[in-house]
């Protein structure tokens, strides 16, 4: 029987760290062959699918910024650093047969096409999986907030959050706090009171506001971005 999904158009945030396996640092062929293989099985499930990927993994402009650097260029190196990784992404899933636009919110038309509102949408219309990179273009913004703007821009049911290091939202942190409590639902009311940490307080106020359901899940086991897709119950789901 043709598994149907929940959701008919989907945000898929994922760290720049999800990208670099265990060495902590540059891009690891075999994890983002594997996040591809799993962005392409659930493309299958006839959604619509963008992305947006951190840079952690290359630059991450607070460090710089806590090192004395100006905030602006650190975070602009932070921007491209997301560029890179949406580029080796973008290769990965046309390898496997996807259909894939890169759009960045920095004109860089060498290499990707500039962010345009409509253009993004069409793309996913058309069946192509859109990776937005760069941002939103302005320092002191995340990408998370990213994540949250171009959800409401794009008019997506739902950001699914995959990380690398955990597998859903929990009370404290799992690897040194063995009495922390797995969340299988939360308000977003919840998530802001507790301070959970599960996006800067920019992009969860802005998911909060426009009404972004958000399910946090572990990024590193096969299938879950389809279970995700198809609505099973992983992770966390975060909503009103």
């Amino acid at each position: 029987m043709l598994q149907s999904s929940k959701y008919k158009r989907i945000v898929l945030k994922l760290s720049g760290e999800a990208l670099a396996g265990e060495e902590g640092f540059g891009i690891n062929p075999v994890i983002i062959k594997n996040i591809a293989s799993q962005v392409a099985e659930a493309k299958q499930l006839d959604v619509e699918i963008a992305v947006i990927v951190g840079g952690g993994n290359i630059w991450r402009g607070k460090t710089g910024s806590d090192l004395g650097m100006d905030r602006g260029t650190a975070d602009y190196m932070g921007m491209l650093a997301t560029v890179m990784n949406s580029l080796a992404l973008q290769d990965s899933l046309e390898q496997l047969g996807c259909d894939t636009r890169v759009l960045t919110s920095i004109e860089m038309k060498q290499v990707a096409e500039p962010y345009i509102r409509r253009r993004a949408i069409r793309h996913l219309e058309k069946g192509r999986v859109v990776i937005f990179a760069a941002g939103i273009g302005n320092p002191y913004f995340s990408t998370d907030t990213t994540a949250a703007l171009r959800a409401a821009e794009v008019e997506a049911d739902v950001i699914l959050m995959g990380k690398n290091n955990v597998d859903g939202v929990y009370s404290a942190d799992p690897k040194t706090n063995e009495d922390a409590v797995k969340y299988d639902h939360l308000t977003y009311m919840e998530m802001l009171k507790d301070n959970l940490q599960v996006m800067d307080s920019t992009a969860s106020s802005f998911c909060m506001d426009n009404d972004i359901p958000l399910v946090v899940f572990s990024i590193m086991e096969d299938g879950n971005i389809k279970k995700a897709v198809l609505g099973e119950e992983i992770g966390t789901t975060i909503n009103k």
